[in-house]
């Protein structure tokens, strides 16, 4: 009998934790779906945050900055998937798509979770509207559909720009910049996003793209498009767990 067998014999409890590991390494993907933002208003941002990071390191305050190619909102954190349900995901999210409109949106203002005044994770507001609204709603029944959580908190797109290791106050920090503007972006496609935990970091990558079209050239495989890599905490929608609108 091997050591497994035994371990599930003697606490059942214990080999499903093993089996899991296992899977988890070898079947399976961490995704996500969202979007990327503009590369006009990815460089504004940018500019933005060198300024900001300036500021921070001369208040004695450590902020780490997310490069620039890391820029994304996110519509729907999927987490763990394994690799057979990966098909499944895109097929409803393409149904979830269907005749969705160019979404045109613009970037602005910088704010932080929970609160500027104990600042975890520095953000850059998107003003959101009714389409897009609607998009993540579609996405979101689509994906609980298919048995993933449901998401209770009220959606707030962001585009997560800096993540402290403890929270500190960051409001004369951001102040200069706290109203500015940053750019457009349109999107006539969301992307469905691996995210891979490296020894330097996460990294993205795109497993397909979704086109706001018919099914039949409404996905572009990209599995071989990679960004550098960048930190992530549990979830990728920039909130730290337990915080965010509702908690917040």
């Amino acid at each position: 009998m091997s050591d497994a067998k035994k371990e599930a014999k003697d606490d059942s409890k214990g080999e499903v934790k093993i089996e899991l590991k296992a899977e988890r390494t070898q079947e399976g993907k961490r995704l996500f779906v969202g979007a990327r933002i503009s590369t006009a208003t990815s460089s504004s941002l940018a500019s933005a945050t060198q300024m900001l990071a300036r500021r921070a390191r001369d208040g004695g305050i450590d902020v780490r900055w997310m490069p620039p190619e890391s820029y994304h909102i996110t519509f729907k954190f999927l987490g763990w998937t394994r690799i057979e349900a990966v098909e499944a995901v895109r097929d409803a999210l393409i149904e979830a798509c269907r005749g969705t409109p160019t979404l045109v949106f613009r970037c602005g203002r910088i704010g932080a979770f929970p609160a500027l005044e104990r600042a975890g994770v520095v953000w850059a507001g998107i003003e959101g509207d009714a389409v897009m609204n609607g998009l993540v709603g579609r996405i979101e029944a689509a994906m609980v559909g298919l048995g993933y959580p449901a998401e209770h908190r009220p959606f707030h797109p962001h585009v997560t720009v800096g993540r402290l290791k403890e929270n500190r106050p960051l409001k004369e920090v951001v102040l200069p910049v706290a109203e500015q503007m940053f750019g457009e972006t349109r999107i006539d496609s969301i992307t469905l996003f691996e995210s891979e935990t490296k020894s330097s970091g996460s990294v993205y990558r795109e497993v397909a793209r979704i086109d706001f079209k018919p099914a039949s050239i409404g996905v572009a495989e990209t599995a071989e498009r990679q960004t550098r890599g960048v930190d992530l905490d549990e979830t990728d929608d920039g909130w730290p767990r337990g915080q965010g609108p509702g908690h917040p």
